[in-house]
């Protein structure tokens, strides 16, 4: 991961964004956690979060509503240590109503290439089952899975 630390390149800022696409799928609040600094801040939506112990309640909590989580990031735009990505992913609540929330999130890396700030800006759009794009098995998107823009996301 030695590559993965500023200053990035297109293409080291592009699989950064696709580690945490991948560690955000696993809905593991304990391993996501730890790509980001022990005081790490964030924005999201009108939420504030500072540091790991608070990044852990926060995705459990998350998780726990949000059921069949899958996500799909794709970079927007980098500098030397920032980041911007847009997201999407779709979910659904315990009463079975299906959900795609897109968003935009910016990412500032310290020198070890841990984020040490995330703002996050998302909006819930509800969808029908049948409407879904995202069928894949829950965990990492495939390979061969079609990203946003593909989707016409």
């Amino acid at each position: 991961m030695s590559s993965l630390v500023p200053p990035f390149t297109l293409e080291t800022a592009t699989r950064k964004v696709r580690l945490a696409e991948d560690g955000w799928n696993s809905r593991d609040p304990e391993r996501v956690s730890l790509v980001y600094t022990p005081d790490s801040r964030w924005r999201n939506r009108a939420e504030f979060v500072n540091g790991r112990a608070e990044i852990v309640a926060f995705l459990t909590r998350k998780w726990a509503k949000e059921l069949d989580y899958r996500l799909i990031k794709e970079i927007w735009a980098f500098t030397d240590d920032r980041i911007a990505v847009r997201f999407a992913y779709e979910w659904h609540d315990d009463s079975g109503n299906w959900f795609r929330s897109y968003g935009n999130e910016n990412w500032e890396f310290d020198a070890t290439g841990l984020m040490q700030r995330r703002f996050a800006c998302i909006n819930d759009l509800p969808i029908r089952e049948s409407e879904r794009k995202y069928h894949w098995p829950l965990g990492r998107r495939p390979d061969d899975h079609p990203g946003l823009t593909e989707l016409g996301l």
